[in-house]
């Protein structure tokens, strides 16, 4: 085989590695839907076969992905973090008003804080525990903070409400769902939004 002949090779070798790393990459992000949808019903200590019935596959290839749990609860934290950061101004271009934009975004936002609660017990270790809350502030808070400024430029809401303040009160309001089933953190959290409307300036 020539030099030539070799380089052809190496390079339908290549282009033919592609569409592999393509569908992983789809097949991984799937996974990772599924298991935010499972953690939002059942919490982060769901098991690995709900996972998996959720997302149509066998318990082995979830753990050819993820080998621990934390590797799995890790993961799917930081793609519903991208999820959101993403949403946030798709939702502002394509909503009715940037205040149904805001109460769109902020649903997406009330299912990654159900799916956060028990993070710390499963990675048990404060410095990882830290190293992704820094990275949940670092995306998701100047997105809120383009969504209430749309808002309020549109006169919808005030202008004095801080985006970091909101997603603390949003984030205090679905504590609740850890311990009483009853309690809908989504109704709660839509309240306050409807309250931010009310409190708006004649």
């Amino acid at each position: 085989m020539t030099i030539s002949d070799e380089k052809v090779g190496q390079a339908t070798r290549q282009k033919a590695a592609r569409p592999k790393r393509a569908d992983a990459q789809r097949n991984e992000q799937a996974l990772l839907a599924a298991a935010a949808a499972v953690f939002v019903k059942s919490g982060v200590e769901a098991p690995v076969r709900d996972i998996a019935a959720e997302a149509g596959v066998g318990m082995g290839t979830i753990y050819r992905h993820f080998p621990t749990r934390a590797d799995l609860v890790v993961a799917v934290y930081r793609h519903q973090v991208e999820a959101c950061a993403e949403a946030g101004p798709v939702l502002l271009a394509n909503a009715d008003s940037p205040y149904v934009a805001l109460g769109q975004w902020v649903n997406l936002f009330v299912d990654f804080l159900v799916t956060k609660h028990g993070l710390a017990a499963v990675l048990q270790s404060g410095s990882s525990f830290d190293a992704l809350h820094a990275y949940f502030i670092d995306r998701l808070v100047p997105v809120c903070a383009r969504l209430l400024a749309a808002t309020a430029e549109a006169g919808e809401i005030r202008a004095d409400i801080e985006a970091y303040e909101l997603m603390r009160g949003i984030g205090n309001l679905c504590v609740g769902a850890d311990n009483d089933p009853r309690y809908d953190a989504r109704r709660m959290v839509a309240l306050l939004i409807a309250g931010l409307r009310q409190a708006r300036p004649a």
